[in-house]
């Protein structure tokens, strides 16, 4: 018998799950809390958790990540060289710490414009083989022919040992600024991801697991080991990924929305037969657009553990805070604290004055710390102090930049009232403490006029109309969002209808059921392993790769003779149009295949789909003037051939 170990490291919890092969069925599962800046450390606890005989038995491991994701919003990955290539202008700002432009590129028939300045690259290689941690390389029209990105790469890793990603590898679509911030980014991500992977394959060695380990991918599909190494930038976004391949696989249906509760966030997707909706053009990362496609979504900062305060009426996020809940499991004092610390004046209420907010050192040590953060850093320590302890300590109230800043670099912890909290009181999940919860609900309803109860019902009515609002603004993209408000907080006498399916996925959505049936009319679905669909996403994903092969006349004034033919391997030119199309789909299937064999799945068991579209203008009678061929390769990495 053999097992499967799929692992989700999110924003807020680490989630792990058991899958018998053979049929399936879940066996075993596990929550930790997210650990920053190592993420090691909430996935060992979670795998601590889990039986250690079915845990002998597993034979793959795959796992989703934040660390991607949070790597570039934080702006946190390592130093970059970039080199473009070609006689082009790009007018807007690049994510690298250095760039060079040198001669070379290629026309639109990948035809050498200009012959390649080899020795520019070794001297810019070698003055800053020191200062970075890896190059990227984005020649003009190398999607046509990649022979001067793939010559820079060869030499600079000679030269230097850095690693070396070129916009082609990431990339069969035009524009060259968006190949050239993709591989940037990619670039950035390579040593992190190459230190999480060994970690990963680590703990799987010293708990005697003999399992390969795969990563899910930001379009719902996984990737090998090697291929999560190359390309780490695949896997942003692979949180919400995992949560829609989760859903559809614990509720049984192909075609269903899907509302992802986490601590952090809401995120919001949709799956139709089987197969999720993905941005095209490529998703939009850090403010930068790239050319990855990933599954399309939309994410609000509305999770079980966003701030609830009070300023003028109550407030709900953007930030996350750790729950007072937890809080109080985890360190022993703090209830005493919380009970204690002063009301403060309605007037000197802000985001981080609160009766209920807290702050704690993390340990991480800050990046390059101002004068001020240091000072700062002098007082908050190991044990939760409130702005009210801090300004004794400082004898001043602190910079909320300052503040923004170090919880920004996860080097202080935010604590607060959260949606978490407020089902504590109400007795809809009670995880942790439930007192703290009743402690800080009774001193932020003082500002209501309610009482407690009432205060922690408003509370979880506002996080289900913000969980509504999520899923019919996405439904409902660029069809007026305010009248979506409108309806969903009973100003227009009117529900929202929906006719497929919604899956709600988190630890704490059957809470939010009965709101959200009175927001819209649907049939919603609470998988009975919602609490984990994220790890469950991550192991079920199908190991996918997609090959695009275009074949171009090499002369519009002579369209019938000779043909280029582009494919990541390079360019060819043929004499024939059919031998153009035979070769392109002889080598579609064979870097299908190649690209699959680290699955470790029989050749026979991947299935490829091809699809051709042709460019012609209307009443063209020639041979097309463009050939698309897409290459689609298919297998379950997971699923026993026995």
């Amino acid at each position: 018998m053999q097992y499967s170990l799929g692992i989700d490291a999110g924003g807020t919890y680490t989630d792990a799950v058991i899958l018998r092969d053979s049929d399936g069925r879940i066996l075993d599962t596990s929550k930790a809390i997210t650990t920053y800046p190592n993420l090691m450390i909430g996935i060992r606890n979670a795998i601590d958790k889990l039986n250690p005989e079915y845990l002998s038995k597993v034979k793959l491991v795959s796992v989703s990540t934040t660390l991607s994701t949070n790597t570039i919003l934080e702006r946190t990955g390592y130093p970059v060289g970039l080199i473009l290539v070609g006689d082009y202008t790009i007018s807007r700002e690049l994510p690298a710490d250095y760039c060079i432009s040198v001669r070379g590129g290629h026309d639109n028939n990948g035809e050498e414009l200009e012959p390649l300045d080899l020795t520019a690259v070794e001297q810019f290689a070698m003055s800053l083989r020191k200062k970075v941690s890896a190059f990227a390389v984005s020649s003009y029209f190398s999607i046509r022919n990649p022979e001067h990105e793939l010559k820079i790469k060869n030499t600079i890793i000679k030269l230097t040992g850095h690693p070396v990603v070129c916009g082609h590898e990431l990339s069969q679509q035009l524009g060259v600024y968006e190949r050239a911030a993709t591989a940037v980014l990619n670039a950035q991500l390579i040593p992190i991801t190459y230190q999480f992977i060994h970690s990963i394959m680590a703990e799987v060695k010293e708990r005697n697991i003999d399992a390969k380990v795969l990563m899910l991918k930001c379009d719902g599909s996984v990737t090998d080991i090697k291929g999560a190494k190359l390309h780490p930038i695949e896997t942003v976004f692979s949180g919400p990924a995992a949560s829609i391949i989760g859903a559809s696989y614990l509720s049984g249906l192909d075609t269903c929305a899907v509302i992802d509760v986490g601590g952090t966030s809401t995120d919001v997707s949709i799956i139709k037969k089987g197969v999720p909706e993905l941005w095209e053009k490529g998703t939009l990362i850090g403010g930068w657009q790239t050319r990855i496609k990933a599954i399309k979504m939309e994410s609000s900062a509305n999770g079980g553990d966003s701030h609830v305060w009070f300023k003028k009426g109550i407030m709900i996020g953007p930030r996350r805070v750790m729950p007072l809940c937890f809080a109080a499991v985890k360190y022993p004092n703090f209830k005493e604290k919380l009970e204690k610390n002063p009301i403060p004046l309605r007037t000197m209420l802000n985001e981080n004055i609160q009766p209920t907010k807290f702050f704690v050192s993390t340990g991480v040590t800050p990046i390059n710390p101002t004068e001020s953060e240091q000072k700062l850093l002098e007082f908050i320590g190991d044990e939760p102090l409130s702005i009210n302890e801090i300004l004794n300590k400082m004898k001043r109230f602190p910079s909320p930049a300052v503040l923004d800043s170090l919880i920004q670099q996860r080097v202080i912890q935010a604590i607060g009232f959260t949606p978490t909290d407020a089902l504590h009181v109400l007795g809809d999940y009670t995880e942790w403490d439930v007192e703290a919860s009743q402690i800080g609900a009774k001193k932020l309803s003082r500002f209501t006029q309610m009482g407690v109860h009432a205060f922690c019902k408003t509370v979880k009515q506002q996080v289900a109309r913000n969980i509504a609002y999520s899923l019919m603004s996405f439904i409902l993209e660029g069809r007026g969002k305010e009248g979506i408000k409108k309806m969903l907080e009973n100003e227009i006498p009117a529900q929202y209808k929906v006719t497929i399916p919604i899956v709600l996925l988190g630890a704490p959505v059957k809470a939010y059921y009965e709101e959200l049936k009175t927001l819209i009319d649907a049939e919603i679905v609470v998988p009975e392993q919602a609490r984990v669909g994220n790890a469950v996403g991550a192991l079920v994903g199908k190991g996918i790769k997609r090959i695009e092969i275009t074949i171009r006349p090499y002369s519009m004034e002579n369209p019938d003779q000779n043909f280029l033919v582009f494919t990541p391997a390079g360019r060819k030119k043929f004499e024939h149009y059919r031998t153009a199309v035979e070769y392109s789909h002889k080598t579609g299937e064979e870097l299908i295949l190649d690209s699959m064999k680290d699955f470790g799945v029989p050749e026979g068991s991947i299935k490829i789909d091809t699809s051709v579209e042709y460019l012609s203008p209307p009443g063209w009678k020639q041979t097309p003037m463009e050939t698309k061929i897409t290459f689609v390769g298919v297998c379950t990495p997971g699923v026993s051939t026995d």
